[in-house]
């Protein structure tokens, strides 16, 4: 890839990795609600989330507007919807799952966004607080390295992602996934330090 080009899937100038991203088959429905700053940053990680998940649909967030298809998929009978996020309120997502669903499809909901945006997001939307919470019990450190003043104990979006495969017992998608977001943070780092990864 020249240098002064820069790949329109996976936007990197001085080596493309479109090649490696995995495509995985889940039981598993994610919704990423974006926060709008997002949609502009290349530290952003839900994309990489949305390239390798087939089951992974995006919406952008928007204070005075939810998105039209949001709702609907909210108010779709055969789902239970869960918005994944640790609060007093949340619950183990496992238990959720089992005490909640009672038939219906989980379907959960990622705030992509800094935990400030994230925050703000629930904050400011009514029509989300009213979802029931949960959270995933992690023992492991995040290993994103591409913000600056990241509160420790806080995993990136691509991360909560794998965390949730793999606590659900989606082993195989989650380690793909994740082997894609390892290799992904390598290949930025060496890109804007303006060479390929050697």
């Amino acid at each position: 890839m020249s240098n002064q080009q820069t790949c329109s899937g996976c936007g990197f100038t001085h080596q493309c990795i479109c090649h490696r991203i995995p495509s995985t088959e889940s039981q598993t429905h994610v919704v990423l609600l974006t926060h709008e700053n997002e949609l502009s940053r290349d530290t952003n990680t839900g994309k990489l989330l949305q390239q390798s998940l087939e089951q992974c649909e995006s919406f952008v967030w928007q204070r005075k507007m939810p998105p039209t298809e949001l709702i609907t998929l909210l108010e779709d009978g055969t789902r239970q919807p869960f918005l994944l996020f640790p609060s007093n309120e949340s619950v183990e997502c496992q238990q959720a799952v089992l005490n909640r669903a009672n038939g219906r499809e989980p379907l959960f909901i990622i705030l992509d966004g800094t935990w400030q945006e994230a925050k703000k997001m629930l904050n400011k939307s009514p029509w989300l607080q009213s979802i029931p919470q949960v959270h995933l019990d992690i023992a492991s450190e995040s290993s994103y390295t591409l913000r600056r003043n990241q509160d420790s104990g806080h995993l990136c979006t691509c991360e909560v992602g794998v965390e949730l495969l793999k606590a659900l017992g989606e082993k195989e998608p989650a380690r793909m996934i994740n082997d894609y977001y390892q290799h992904y943070l390598k290949v930025f780092q060496a890109d804007k330090s303006g060479h390929a990864l050697k």
